[in-house]
């Protein structure tokens, strides 16, 4: 056969080899996309584009991708080696090298679909009940008394919170409240060690100090392992804190309602710690600061006082015209008071003549009239005398018990009696009594008889 003949012969399409790749993305335009793909990461990388490379893996395959910024920028993670993940995307051949690879629009954690939508759907229930309010929020402590935390007494962020007080703020008392934050139960024991903290404020709380600011925290985690903090009780919980609330929950890509519901979200657990805590060498710069402005305005004031004093003294001129002056107005007030206490003497002097003379005089005229004033107190004391009544023939008569006896009527046949007379006594016996009236004034009196023997 010659060459010619052969050369004749139909054979297969030669392609170019760009021509080639472009028909290949073709067919893979129309045959896949768009496509969702499930695998893991490996080899990612972020250019200072904002370009995403990395590989999605599986045991039996792998698969070069690249995600642009702008949907790079959309995730609310951030991507590690060894994720395990879900990319919807197309697939397309890199041309300039002839490279199958998958161009990705989204990405997020495997299995984290349901509670992705779950998430969403809470976010807004309670954002449009007003518990994300930028109002309600309030400004942290600049110098709190105590801080409050609550976190698990296993968590690393415990030990993270920690140590940054320890090292910024040692003199501020931490109050831990500890909780769970992972698991079924996690969500109530966050709640209880919340509502704790909220009781130490109260008369009846168990401190005397209360806390000024509350930190939440947690270290990082897939969807599944921060989801206590997504629970609808704890975010109307945190609401209500008496105090400002500190959301330190995840890194700084993970989002919580938690975070929503906080007044501050710090973006690690460390950072939370951070923002309530002013550094100590902050606060003594302050202080020296302070007592540099102290000194000045000291200093200040001291120059305005000493002007004033040189005025004052400007003013005052010679001060040897003034002292004469003062030294005569004394000595006339001196000469004043001689004069004054010599005329004081010489009445009182006086007055005390006039009354030697006139003493004797007055109590010579006193004793008269007392001397006169007693004989007729003792003239109407003799006309009072019982005795010169009794010498005109009457008696006064006692009981036995020298009761005076007044009226016939207290007496009763029997009774014995004592007569007193001018010359002396005699015991009586009644016989008889009867009771005088105004209508029978003849009644007969009692008749007394002397008793026997007397």
């Amino acid at each position: 056969m010659s060459t010619r003949a052969f050369s004749s012969m139909p054979g297969p399409r030669v392609w170019a080899v760009g021509a080639l790749c472009h028909a290949v993305a073709d067919a893979l335009e129309a045959r896949f996309n768009p496509v969702t793909v499930a695998g893991e990461i490996s080899g990612f990388s972020r250019a200072s584009s904002g370009h995403c490379y990395f590989s999605l893996k599986d045991d039996t395959g792998q698969l070069r991708s690249a995600m642009f910024r702008r949907a790079a920028s959309l995730l609310d993670f951030t991507p590690r080696d060894g994720d395990q993940v879900e990319v919807r995307g197309r697939l397309a051949v890199y041309e300039p090298r002839g490279d199958l690879q998958l161009i990705v629009e989204s990405l997020r954690r495997a299995g984290q679909g349901a509670l992705f939508e779950q998430f969403l759907q809470r976010k807004a229930k309670l954002e449009a009940e007003g518990l994300f309010d930028v109002q309600r929020k309030r400004e942290l402590p600049v110098m709190p008394r105590a801080i409050g935390l609550v976190t698990s007494l296993g968590a690393a962020a415990l030990h993270d919170v920690v140590t940054a007080l320890r090292r910024r703020a040692p003199h501020i008392p931490v109050v831990l409240a500890p909780a769970a934050v992972q698991g079924a139960g996690a969500p109530g024991e966050l709640v209880q060690a919340l509502r704790a903290l909220y009781a130490l404020g109260r008369t009846d709380g168990a401190l005397e100090t209360p806390v000024d600011v509350i930190l939440l925290v947690r270290g990082g985690g897939s969807i599944e392992d921060l989801w206590a903090f997504n629970d609808e009780t704890l975010a109307r919980t945190i609401v209500q804190s008496p105090v400002p609330v500190v959301s330190g929950v995840g890194h700084e890509t993970d989002f919580t309602i938690a975070d929503f519901c906080a007044d501050l979200r710090a973006p690690t657990p460390t950072a939370a710690a951070e923002l309530v805590s002013a550094t100590r060498e902050l606060w003594l710069g302050a202080l020296d600061l302070i007592g540099q402005r102290l000194d000045d305005a000291l200093g200040h004031r001291i120059d305005q006082l000493s002007q004033r004093l040189d005025l004052a003294a400007g003013r005052l001129g010679r001060p040897s015209s003034m002292v004469g002056r003062q030294q005569m107005r004394l000595a006339h007030h001196a000469q004043r008071l001689r004069y004054g206490m010599r005329a004081r003497l010489e009445r009182a002097v006086r007055a005390q003549s006039e009354l030697a003379v006139a003493l004797p005089a007055a109590l010579e005229r006193d004793s008269a009239r007392r001397a006169d004033r007693l004989d007729r107190v003792e003239s109407r004391l003799r006309l009072l005398d019982p005795a010169l009544v009794l010498q005109r023939g009457y008696a006064w008569l006692t009981d036995p018990q020298g009761r005076a006896i007044t009226q016939a009527a207290a007496l009763r046949p029997g009774d014995r009696v004592v007569a007193r007379l001018a010359d002396g006594a005699a015991a009586l016996t009644v016989d008889a009594a009867a009771t005088p009236s105004r209508k029978a004034r003849s009644a007969p009196t009692p008749r007394v008889r002397p008793t026997q023997g007397e």
